[in-house]
């Protein structure tokens, strides 16, 4: 089963709007304590899934006492960590084959199995965020190297007019979904990508 709700660190205090989370805190509850669930292996006729972090999996910007998740203190930033997002992406490792697609890099997998039971070891991307760059969006380029001629979907809440043009210009399938950061990833995308991913599974070989 998905992990169910994560709860709320005793030491986390709500300020107005604002919540105050000690730089220590890793929240631990029986969720976090049992092994994340097993990465399918790879498999090269599953399309790629580009996986944002920050509007996608944490969420910011919005009232956030309506979600359903918990505050973690990670390298002294505080996140808002959705559970319910973590379940969505749980459903779509079975149709898809998931990438991190964010600038936390190495850390996604640092921490995010074990707060939300995700997979260990889905491997991520690196980022090389130099003026000289070839595409306009920083992380086009990365993605291009990793993703070769492969079907892919990205799922991020900051795409921009240039990653919509370079999505057009591939010629294997692309698909990309913008999340607002305050509600992060909803049913509302993930029956889009299982629709998709269903379409894709339908292409001849």
């Amino acid at each position: 089963m998905p992990p169910a709700a994560l709860l709320p660190a005793p030491n986390v205090r709500r300020i107005g709007r604002r919540w105050r989370v000690p730089r220590p805190t890793c929240v631990e509850t029986k969720e976090q304590r049992k092994e994340s669930w097993e990465l399918p292996s790879a498999d090269s006729h599953k399309p790629l899934l580009l996986v944002d972090i920050d509007g996608v999996i944490s969420l910011f910007g919005g009232d956030l006492s309506a979600q359903v998740g918990s505050f973690h203190s990670i390298e002294g930033i505080a996140h808002f960590l959705s559970a319910t997002a973590a379940a969505h992406l749980l459903a779509l490792i079975e149709h898809f084959e998931p990438v991190w697609c964010s600038g936390w890099e190495e850390k996604a997998d640092e921490h995010l199995p074990h707060l939300l039971g995700l997979p260990a070891g889905i491997p991520f991307l690196r980022f090389d965020r130099s003026v000289g760059r070839t595409n306009a969006h920083w992380k086009l380029d990365a993605i291009d190297a990793y993703a070769g001629t492969r079907a892919l979907a990205w799922i991020d809440d900051a795409l921009s007019a240039p990653c919509h043009r370079w999505a057009d210009a591939r010629r294997a399938p692309t698909l990309l979904v913008q999340t607002d950061p305050a509600t992060g990833l909803t049913a509302r995308e993930t029956e889009r990508l299982l629709g998709w991913a269903a379409c894709i599974r339908s292409l001849p070989q």
